[in-house]
């Protein structure tokens, strides 16, 4: 019986070549869609899943409030670790981790030859204490006594052939690797974890190492609770009879004890969290560390809406079709019944064949599958892989795929075509009125599904395009185009070194400017204090950002200057720029009566004048709304690390800047000649505030494309279905005198009906959608009313142009033909 059905599909198939294609194409991109976004999204859930006791294991996160802002941080103070270990209890481990930032690695090689190793990631203080919550295999080295005393080092196996290629693991133990001014000797070496983590550490180093080596001591801070660094992580496995709630009572009970009391008199707070292992990938507040990938659950989500409507796309067409199709095969089912077969029988058959057509669809999409993850490599995360042999979860996912989508397929018209009674269908009466009515509303309902889904998809990406172009291209308050950022190497940063470095960039002949300093107006770093300002009457106290700048900086980026005058040569950090936000808090209406008051720095506890007002500037991205700040003079190693570089103005075709570039490289060498030179156009800071938007732009793209393919695949079909079935009436019209243009126009009708009703439904809830996500921003574009109008006259023009291949063909065709047809 199985070989009969098999035989019967593959003729059916055949005999149907087109709508088999259309349905069999439509399919292939709704389960491909779902394949790949469910390869990214198990890859994300499955982050740290392996761990003995997981749900016992925390992270301890800070959040801090200044005047009612809060800032999250991932970081600890130095000191808690230790405070927890004598003051609180109901927990089994304590695990501190202090990562090294860009880490300089040496090695002895040959003849005594240094091999050194630039900037190395991933390279972190921990204790014994580590290697028991996080479990490796041993290769080489003794698990028993692990980094029980300083200057020693662990290197999983993928590091230690980096270093020493030419040894085995054994005879690696005992040799030293240096990191900066470390000197380790290494005791161990451990298998890299090879499932889904954010532990992703490859060098070990010991954390008693601090207590002998200034640097680290200087680093950790081991005594100072007001200092929280992101680099100073602590990880926690509590009791099982301890609560998250009751031992972050017992931090923060720690905290009061130890932090100063005056910490409350600046308009701040600080307390403690647990952040559970389970969300540590996805907290976008926290992080988890600072090297590690934060996924989004919004982001994922929104993948999994878009394979789920593309994969209803796609069952939608393959609906369509079959039901338009139903009476083509009526006299069939009426013999079949006539012979014995049972409702069962058929509706088994018909969905055998739509399994058929689904399974042919599945191959498709797993063969399609490495080529989707490389077209969208720099969007996928790098260890998503289509590895069926060694993903057991894939194949039942893609097992579970196909019979889900044969049956939300094929289960409704198996159930209609398997219900013809079979004295009416050999009477030539298949369908009652009725009956017809309600599949054609079927097939009308289900139309105007695909044109919402697709509409929405238009609407959503002409909306989140406008955003990022008007984010990228709105005035920010400073010029951002032609200038290049310089940052010298935070480890070996001079101020003697940096006036050197300064005075060859200003004798190039194609740079215009040169300012040396802190952050840029516009980055992801920031400096916050808290800044007092008293009138006589009262004392305002406000959180302020500062910005480290010279002379140069405003001319540079072109910051307006309102009042006063700008900073000069021989300022001292007690002169003031402020901004205009700022001085309208602070109650000034006019920026020039700023202009001399005295602004008391909280942290350093020193007053500064202010000398000038500039003009607002943003100092985030557009998601976060322009906040106080002051610019002041930098005037130590650390913020005069920064070179902004405004370029003199090139030609099209002309390579002045290149000229440019090559002599700060040649500048930069002669400063800087251990270090790697390394630059980047300001512009392209800007650009990566925006990369989830542009992210999220790109999938709706696809989608967009993807969903309005899918929606004119079945409209052709259904059109061909539809001209098919009226081959006579359209030929009796021509006979009548009926011209193309009315024919096409009465072919056209209806469809152009289904997309102005598809329009009407989905405006309201796209609107809805959109205004919701901008909320995310504090300065965006207005959701304009041609978005939704460009949205429904785009979908018409697609949706006429494709039926038109099928309607004109029919209304040009010679009526003697298709009368004769009859």
């Amino acid at each position: 019986m199985i070989r009969n059905y098999l035989k019967i599909a593959f003729r059916g198939f055949w005999k149907h070549k087109l709508f088999t294609l259309i349905n069999i194409i439509g399919l292939s991109i709704g389960i491909s869609a779902a394949l790949v976004i469910y390869l990214i999204v198990h890859y994300d859930f499955t982050f740290d899943k392996f761990h003995k006791d997981g749900d016992r294991i925390y992270h301890v996160v800070s959040k801090y409030t200044f005047q009612g802002e809060p800032n999250y941080t991932g970081g600890v103070c130095g000191p808690l670790a230790g405070a927890i270990k004598s003051q609180a209890t109901g927990v089994e481990i304590i695990a501190p981790i202090f990562t090294l930032y860009q880490t300089n690695v040496s090695i002895q090689g040959k003849n005594n030859v240094p091999v050194k190793f630039k900037n190395q990631e991933n390279v972190a203080l921990v204790d014994q204490q580590y290697f028991k919550l996080i479990d490796y295999k041993w290769l080489a080295g003794s698990s028993q006594n692990v980094l029980s005393g300083p200057n020693q080092v662990i290197l999983t196996s993928n590091q230690a052939k980096l270093y020493f290629p030419a040894l085995s693991y054994d005879q690696m133990i005992g040799k030293v690797v240096s990191y900066d001014t470390i000197r380790t000797t290494v005791t161990g070496i451990v298998q890299p974890l090879k499932e889904n983590t954010d532990f992703s550490f490859h060098d070990f180093i010991s954390y008693s190492t601090s207590s002998v080596n200034n640097d680290l001591k200087d680093q950790l801070r081991i005594k100072e609770w007001e200092n929280t660094t992101s680099a100073s992580q602590l990880f926690v496995k509590l009791s099982p009879k301890t609560t998250a709630t009751n031992f972050e009572h017992q931090l923060n009970d720690i905290l009061k004890k130890n932090s100063p009391p005056a910490s409350e008199n600046r308009g701040s707070t600080h307390e403690f969290a647990l952040q559970p292992l389970s969300v540590l990938h996805f907290d976008q507040q926290y992080g988890n560390f600072d090297s590690g990938r934060v996924a989004s659950k919004t982001t994922l989500s929104l993948l999994l809406v878009l394979a789920g409507f593309l994969l209803l796309l796609g069952c939608i067409n393959f609906i369509n079709l079959t039901t338009a199709q139903a009476t083509q095969r009526a006299k069939e089912i009426g013999i079949r019944k006539t012979m014995g077969s049972s409702r069962v029988q058929l509706i088994v058959q018909f969905l055998s064949e739509t399994f058929l057509i689904t399974l042919l669809a599945v191959i498709i999409s797993t063969a399609a599958a490495p080529l989707i993850l490389k077209l969208f490599a720099d969007f996928i995360p790098q260890g998503v892989k289509a590895d069926f042999f060694n993903q057991p979860g894939l194949i039942l996912f893609l097992i579970v795929l196909t019979f889900a989508v044969s049956l939300l397929s094929g289960f409704y018209p198996a159930i209609m075509l398997s219900g013809y009674k079979p004295v009416l269908v050999l009477k030539n009466q298949a369908q009652s009125n009725s009956n017809k009515t309600r599949n054609a509303w079927l097939r009308k309902t289900l139309t105007v599904s695909q044109f919402v889904i697709a509409q929405f998809f238009i609407m959503a990406t002409v909306l989140v395009s406008k955003q990022i172009y008007y984010a990228l291209h709105k005035d920010l308050g400073f010029k951002k185009d032609a200038i290049v950022v310089i940052n010298t190497p935070y480890k070996n940063r001079q101020m003697k070194r940096n006036l050197v470095f300064l005075n060859k960039l200003r004798s190039i002949s194609q740079i215009e400017m040169v300012s040396m300093g802190g952050g840029a107006p516009s980055s992801f770093q920031s400096n916050s204090t808290v800044g007092t300002y008293k009138d006589g009457k009262k004392e305002l106290k406000t959180s302020v950002e500062l910005k480290f700048a010279d002379e140069n900086y405003i001319r540079v980026y072109k910051i307006k200057l309102l009042a006063g005058r700008n900073l000069q040569p021989g300022d001292t950090s007690k002169f003031l720029l402020i901004n205009s936000t700022y001085a309208g808090i602070l109650g000034f209406r006019d920026p020039h009566e700023a202009i001399g008051k005295v602004f008391s720095d909280f942290n350093s506890k020193k007053n500064m004048m202010i000398v000038g007002v500039v003009g607002d500037f943003h100092t985030r991205s557009l998601h976060s709304p322009i906040k106080p700040l002051g610019v002041i003079v930098g005037n130590d190693d650390f913020h005069t690390g920064t070179f902004h570089i405004a370029l003199k103005p090139q030609a099209a075709d002309g390579d002045e800047w290149k000229k440019a570039i090559a002599g700060m490289e040649r500048s930069w060498k002669e400063i800087y000649p251990e270090e790697d030179f390394d630059y980047h156009f300001y512009d392209e800071t800007i650009a990566q505030f925006y990369q989830s938007e542009q992210h999220t732009s790109t999938l709706l793209t696809w989608a967009t494309g993807l969903s309005i393919f899918i929606s004119c695949l079945g409209l052709l079909g259904l059109a061909i279905y539809t001209t098919n079935q009226r081959t006579k009436e359209i030929g009796v019209r021509k006979v009548l005198g009926a011209t193309v243009t009315q024919i096409v126009t009465l072919l056209s009708t209806e469809l152009i009906m289904l997309i102005v009703l598809a329009f009407v439904l989905v405006t309201p809830v796209a609107w809805w959608a959109m205004n919701k996500w901008m909320q995310d921003f504090a300065d965006r574009t207005p959701i304009s009313w041609w978005i939704f109008v460009l949205s429904g006259v785009g979908m018409l023009l697609a949706a006429v142009f494709t039926s038109s291949f099928q309607t004109v063909k029919a209304a040009v065709a010679n009526p003697v033909k298709s009368l004769r047809s009859e």
